[in-house]
């Protein structure tokens, strides 16, 4: 069997709705907005709008986690969110945390001067070297990859240059696991 490498399976860069970091949570959700709007059917919506500097450069992610915890800006004062999630504490700890912090008081009461005055820049998450894959990387490589970083999609990167060309999404890649499951000659015992 031919092996699957990531670049057939990557959503090209062009493809995808961008923003500048110096955009507000606004207008990025207007541009997630308007993509979801003008989309093709077939595919699985896209969650994620890449952040770009300046010089169009990607820096950065934002997905409806970001978008939904930039509503409540004490989550940037706590620090790194996504490991703490990733840690497994009980829900009584969440809520002590919660009630510690302040979180969620009103967070809804005001979202339209929120959303208008966050910056993307203070939000998105940042990529850093685990959420990067290059092209010609294998489909096994890009698994592997996705399961030990708890990883949602990967950034794709050319060769040398390290130029983002486009992403892996984990839909993209478990829906070509399933299609090469649904190959196979397996007999299923009747209950």
């Amino acid at each position: 069997m031919k092996s699957i490498k990531v670049k057939d399976l990557m959503v090209p860069l062009s493809e995808y709705s961008t923003v500048s970091e110096e955009a507000t949570l606004y207008e990025a959700v207007m541009t997630l907005e308007k993509a979801h709007r003008k989309f093709d059917r077939k595919r699985y919506k896209y969650r994620v709008i890449l952040v770009h500097d300046n010089n169009k450069k990607i820096v950065g992610l934002l997905s409806d986690l970001e978008v939904l915890s930039g509503l409540e800006p004490i989550y940037k004062e706590i620090g790194d969110v996504r490991s703490i999630a990733l840690s497994g504490f009980s829900s009584e700890f969440l809520k002590t945390m919660a009630a510690n912090y302040r979180l969620w008081q009103q967070p809804l009461g005001d979202i339209c001067g929120k959303a208008s005055q966050t910056k993307v820049k203070n939000i998105d998450y940042t990529p850093v070297e685990g959420n990067y894959i290059t092209e010609n990387a294998t489909l096994n490589e890009a698994i592997h990859q996705l399961i030990v970083g708890y990883h949602q999609n990967l950034l794709v990167v050319n060769g040398e240059e390290k130029n983002i060309v486009g992403v892996l999404r984990l839909y993209d890649v478990f829906k070509q696991v399933y299609k090469m499951l649904k190959t196979c000659q397996i007999k299923v015992r009747q209950t």
